[in-house]
C-alpha cells in the first residue's frame, strides 16, 4: 500500500519481484536504498570487497563501524536494507560476478541492475543475462557525470556495442579505489552522492518498468533499452543517445536452453557427477566444458621445474604472488596445464565441482545439453 497511488505500478510485482543488484559501492548503496524503500520482494547482493573509510561520504548504508571491520559490503547493505525493509528476503554473494555467481540464479531474477565500474564486469553480467534470456540494466558514474543503459536479449548487447579498442583492452580491471586514487592525484572528488543519487534512481525506474512487461508492450511505459540516458552535473544538462547493437553471429548472447534439471551438486566429486549425468542424459560419454580452465601444475619454461597448483585459472596468479619460490616470476616464464574439458579421462576423479570453480546453481555446458545443478 506505499505506493497505490501510482497507477501503473503494480505492488504485488513489486513484492514479489527478484532483483539482483551487481556491485554494492556508491551507486549500488542508492540502487538497494531504493529498492528497499520500494518493498522489492527478494533482493540478490554480489560484490567481493570491503567496506573503507573513503566509502563513507557516498554510500548510505555502510556505517564508521563497518569500515573499522572491513565488513564485507554485501554483508553491511544487507542489514541496513533490513532494517529499512524487514519483509525484503536479502541474498549475499561475497564473489566475482565473472566466476561465482551461477547462472541457474540469474535465471531465477527478473531483473539484474549493474552497479560496477569497468568493462570487465559489465561483459560478464551481459553474458549471464543473455545466457539466462533476461534484461539488465547499466549504470556507470565519474565525477558530475554518469549514464544509465538497458540491455534486452533479442533487442540490445553490451559486447555488441564495443568498439575495437574496448574489446581490446576489455580484461583491465579498475577498482573503485583506483579511480579514487587516480581523482586525488588530479585533485577531484571520483564522484559524488549526488551523481549515484541521479543515476541510481534512472536505473530502479527503468528495472520497474521492466517487471512491468504488459504496460511495456501495451506502449504505456517506454523502456530506456537501445538508448543511452546522459547526465552532466556541471552545467546541468542531460540528453539520451541511441545506444543499440545486435549482432546475431555474437557468441556473447547464446542462449543456453533448454536446460535439464538435476541432483547433482558443487560438493560432489567429478567422478560421481559424470555417473549421475550419464544416467541422467543417457550416455555413457559425457564430457562437461567449463569457462574458466582448471590448472594442476605450472612449469617453468627455461627449467622444466614444475609446481603443483590444484587451482581454478583465475586463482593462478594469486598463488603465483604468494609462493616462495614462484614469487617475481613473469608470467611470460610459466607455462600452465589446463583442463576445458572435464571427462572420464580426467585425471582429477575426486576433485569436487566447487574445487574446479564452478559456483553453485551453475549451469553445467555439456556435450549432451545444459544441465541445472542443483546448489
Amino acid at each position: 500500500d506505499r505506493f497505490s497511488l501510482l497507477s501503473w505500478m503494480s505492488a504485488e510485482k513489486v513484492a514479489s519481484a527478484r532483483i539482483m543488484v551487481v556491485g554494492c559501492g556508491a551507486l549500488g548503496n542508492e540502487v538497494l536504498k531504493n529498492l528497499a524503500l520500494l518493498g522489492v520482494g527478494h533482493l540478490t547482493l554480489v560484490d567481493f570487497d570491503r567496506v573503507e573509510p573513503r566509502n563513507l561520504s557516498r554510500s548510505i548504508l555502510f556505517t564508521e563501524q563497518d569500515a573499522m571491520r572491513q565488513c564485507p559490503k554485501v554483508e553491511a547493505a544487507a542489514k541496513r536494507i533490513r532494517d529499512i525493509s524487514p519483509q525484503t528476503e536479502v541474498e549475499t554473494i561475497n564473489g566475482d560476478i565473472a566466476y561465482d555467481v551461477g547462472l541457474g540464479l540469474v535465471r531465477n531474477m527478473d531483473v539484474v541492475i549493474g552497479c560496477v565500474d569497468n568493462r570487465w564486469a559489465r561483459y560478464c553480467i551481459n553474458r549471464l543475462c543473455m545466457r539466462a534470456n533476461k534484461p539488465w540494466v547499466d549504470g556507470g558514474i565519474d565525477g558530475l557525470e554518469g549514464t544509465a543503459r538497458v540491455f534486452r536479449p533479442g533487442e540490445n548487447c553490451y559486447a555488441c556495442n564495443l568498439g575495437p579498442e574496448a574489446l581490446k583492452d576489455l580484461a583491465w580491471r579498475m577498482p573503485c579505489s583506483g579511480i579514487i586514487r587516480r581523482n586525488q592525484e588530479a585533485g577531484r572528488a571520483a564522484t559524488t552522492p549526488i551523481t549515484a543519487s541521479i543515476i541510481a534512481a534512472v536505473q530502479v525506474q527503468e528495472a520497474l518498468k521492466l517487471i512491468h512487461d504488459r504496460q511495456l508492450e501495451a506502449g504505456e511505459l517506454t523502456s530506456l533499452c537501445g538508448k543511452m540516458f546522459c547526465y552532466e552535473g556541471q552545467h546541468l544538462t542531460t540528453k539520451t543517445v541511441c545506444f543499440q547493437a545486435y549482432d546475431d553471429d555474437c557468441p556473447v548472447h547464446e542462449r543456453w536452453e533448454p536446460i535439464v534439471a538435476s541432483d547433482v551438486t558443487t560438493t560432489m566429486t567429478v567422478g560421481k557427477s559424470l555417473d549421475r549425468l550419464k544416467a541422467l542424459l543417457k550416455s555413457n560419454d559425457i564430457s562437461i566444458y567449463l569457462d574458466n580452465a582448471f590448472v594442476d601444475y605450472v612449469e617453468h619454461k627455461s627449467t622444466g621445474q614444475q609446481t603443483r597448483v590444484m587451482l581454478p585459472a583465475r586463482a593462478v596468479a594469486d598463488y603465483i604472488e604468494q609462493h616462495t619460490t614462484l614469487r617475481g616470476c613473469l608470467t611470460g616464464d610459466l607455462l600452465q596445464n589446463e583442463y576445458y574439458e572435464i571427462d572420464d579421462t580426467f585425471p582429477y576423479q575426486q576433485l569436487t565441482l566447487k574445487e574446479l570453480g564452478i559456483p553453485a546453481c551453475a549451469i553445467l555446458y555439456t556435450n549432451h545439453g545444459f544441465v541445472e545443478v542443483k546448489s
